[in-house]
């Protein structure tokens, strides 16, 4: 199978953590949405990343399929339980730790159009959305070492996405010193090889 993305998106970072978790081989294929030529629409209606482009050629796409797809794939590594209230919960916590990268895009996108047009509203707003995301994960956490039960899963894969690309794009919000548990769940994540071989650079 071979997966389609970029190397700054977080989205395709936690896709990329979680074949490295399981131990999937595949194949990388650098494909950008907004690029000349991009290879991107070939696999996706949607013109997203990531695609996972499966060995019969159908495809898969957005993160959240594709993480939950590829955790049934193979049966190591459970990262997120089989049904009942464990299972949603996982999800949740995935959904908060994709709300926080989506509101850090939206900053991203808003700074990047021309000055003049730039709506300092819009980038307030989801500052808001992730000082509420950050609390709400911190206050979730508490002093538990992983994010639900005894052992990582992809609620912890999902925080630290989102953890890391926060401070990738946006450094000067000081998540650390508000949260310290959260700096502390995001410091052991990245001694990982999977959060290692994939942290976003320039």
């Amino acid at each position: 199978m071979k997966l389609i993305g970029t190397l700054t998106s977080p989205y395709v970072r936690k896709t990329r953590v979680v074949l490295s978790e399981k131990k999937v081989d595949y194949d990388f294929v650098q494909g950008a949405p907004n690029a000349e030529n991009n290879i991107v629409s070939q696999y996706n209606p949607l013109g997203k990343i990531p695609v996972l482009v499966l060995d019969d050629e159908s495809t898969l796409f957005d993160s959240r399929v594709i993480t939950e797809y590829l955790d049934t794939v193979t049966p190591n590594n459970r990262l997120i339980p089989a049904s009942g209230r464990e299972r949603i919960t996982v999800k949740r916590w995935e959904a908060l730790g994709d709300g926080l990268v989506d509101a850090t895009v939206a900053i991203l996108h808003e700074a990047r159009r021309p000055a003049a047009e730039v709506n300092a509203a819009t980038i307030q707003r989801q500052r808001g959305k992730i000082s509420a995301a950050l609390k709400a994960m911190s206050d979730d956490l508490g002093g538990q070492a992983w994010c639900h039960g005894n052992a990582f899963s992809l609620a912890d894969i999902a925080v630290g996405n989102a953890l890391g690309y926060l401070a990738f794009r946006n450094p000067e919000i000081d998540w650390r010193s508000d949260h310290p548990n959260l700096a502390a769940l995001f410091d052991k994540l990245m001694q990982r090889p999977s959060f290692i071989e994939t942290a976003p650079h320039d």
